[in-house]
């Protein structure tokens, strides 16, 4: 990080500007809207810097660029089109440990100024460091887009209420979870009209119970943190516990809430290093105490996520409860292969198996008629017994030519697929990392065709 991102209150600083040109003039609105006390130093002052003058809103100090000019003063910006000027500007600043900033010279910045969107008193400020301009402004534009209108007048009776909201309410965990509340639902476009938005925030006061948390089973997808859910991210960045499994990758828990307590309570194959009784428990524990607690699973939680046991022990406790499901690892991983699931004429439909649903004769699979299906099938954790699937498919009927994908890592920058028939499945699977699926049937040769036509496609990009 270059440079570290702060707020500065500059009400009655004295701030010096070295230019008088446009780019003098967007700088010095910047300051006069933050009440600074701006001086100018300039040859000559362009128009709109002139009727600031007029006005008294400036004070121009003279024509020209004098050291003494930086004594009592708290930070300078030098807009000249003089480098020498400029870096004259630069090295007395750090000499006398004034924050700089030089126009266009970020090597010359003690600090910089980044694009805003203004919505006081929200404020949201975006840089790139002066690298990548035009990125920024993009960003911006979307952000503006994303951000009601009405989020800075919701802002001003939020801090009208704060003292309110802690009398009511004791716990500082407590009024966080009001707050988010509220924000989440219908406040914000009300605060167009203070009035109602005051009399929904006094009811949402009055109605606020505060003595249970709230469990969110949230689903993280198979790997890439872009295709989590907006509703996904929200509550990472809400949450005030984390219970994540194996399979969620770490650049999703990247951008959950930082001060978030983590804990990892995942499963591996045949280590099973938190059993799902202490899972259910810490669960329970934490939203007791009043906690926001995600329940972070690979993939969707209702599919072969336990996710449906855990919900049941979550309402069985009276506790509020939500499910933000995810894409799971069948679709991603299909995906992003180029792998259709169903495909007309060729697949009518797609059969999703675990492999821990045949490894004891309890849970025996009905081979027979899962190898008559004409579907795709997608088989979750089943590398380790790829072998059992193997045998009983082509003993009940299905071609041993049908076919076959592993995939590992779906949907990560590491992906791998591995293409073959069903009767080479047992050797294609103990070539592949863990966690891997496996995907049965014609559709999967359409690997090979959409990869042949996506490298054709490259190649007539180059050419033209």
């Amino acid at each position: 990080m270059d440079y570290l991102p702060i707020f500065i209150k500059l009400k009655n600083k004295k701030i010096l500007v070295v230019g008088g040109g446009e780019v003098a003039y967007r700088k010095i609105s910047l300051l006069l809207d933050s009440e600074a006390v701006v001086y100018v130093a300039a040859k000559e002052l362009c128009e709109p810097l002139l009727l600031l003058h007029e006005e008294k809103k400036i004070e121009w100090i003279s024509r020209q660029f004098f050291p003494e000019h930086l004594n009592n003063i708290w930070l300078v910006i030098a807009a000249t089109d003089d480098s020498s000027v400029n870096e004259e500007i630069h090295y007395l600043a750090e000499q006398k440990q004034i924050f700089v900033n030089v126009v266009d010279q970020p090597e010359l910045c003690s600090f910089i100024f980044p694009s805003i969107i203004d919505r006081s008193p929200v404020v949201v400020a975006i840089s790139s460091g002066g690298k990548a301009p035009v990125l920024i402004k993009q960003i911006r534009e979307k952000l503006e887009a994303l951000l009601p209108q009405n989020i800075g007048k919701a802002a001003d009776i939020a801090g009208k209420w704060r003292e309110k909201v802690k009398q009511k309410i004791h716990s500082a965990m407590a009024r966080r979870m009001f707050w988010e509340k509220l924000f989440r639902k219908n406040f914000l476009s009300l605060a167009g009209n203070p009035q109602e938005a005051e009399r929904y925030l006094e009811e949402s006061l009055a109605d606020f119970d505060h003595s249970k948390g709230k469990v969110t089973l949230v689903g993280a997808g198979p790997g890439d943190p872009g295709l989590l859910t907006l509703n996904a991210l929200q509550a990472l960045q809400e949450a005030d516990v984390i219970l994540y499994d194996s399979l969620v990758s770490k650049g999703i828990l990247d951008i959950s809430r930082r001060d978030a307590e983590k804990i990892f309570v995942g499963k591996k194959a045949g280590n099973h290093s938190v059993v799902q009784d202490k899972i259910n428990e810490l669960l329970i524990f934490h939203a007791k105490q009043g906690k926001q607690v995600v329940r972070l699973k690979g993939g969707d939680p209702f599919i072969f996520g336990r996710g449906g046991e855990e919900l049941e022990i979550v309402k069985k406790n009276d506790l509020f409860f939500q499910v933000i499901p995810g894409i799971t690892a069948a679709t991603g991983a299909a995906a992003y292969a180029h792998i259709p699931l169903t495909y007309r004429g060729v697949a009518n439909g797609v059969t999703l198996i675990t492999g821990c649903s045949f490894k004891n004769k309890e849970e025996e699979l009905s081979w027979k008629s899962v190898a008559g299906l004409d579907h795709t099938l997608v088989i979750y954790m089943g590398t380790l017994r790829a072998n059992e699937v193997q045998q009983n498919l082509i003993k009940y009927g299905k071609d041993s030519q049908t076919p076959v994908a592993v995939i590992s890592k779906a949907t990560c920058q590491d992906q791998k697929v591995t293409r073959g028939n069903l009767s080479d499945l047992t050797l294609l699977a103990d070539k592949v990392e863990m966690p891997a699926l496996l995907i049965i049937g014609e559709v999967t040769s359409f690997y090979e065709v959409f990869e042949s036509l996506k490298e054709v496609k490259e190649k007539e990009i180059v050419v033209s």
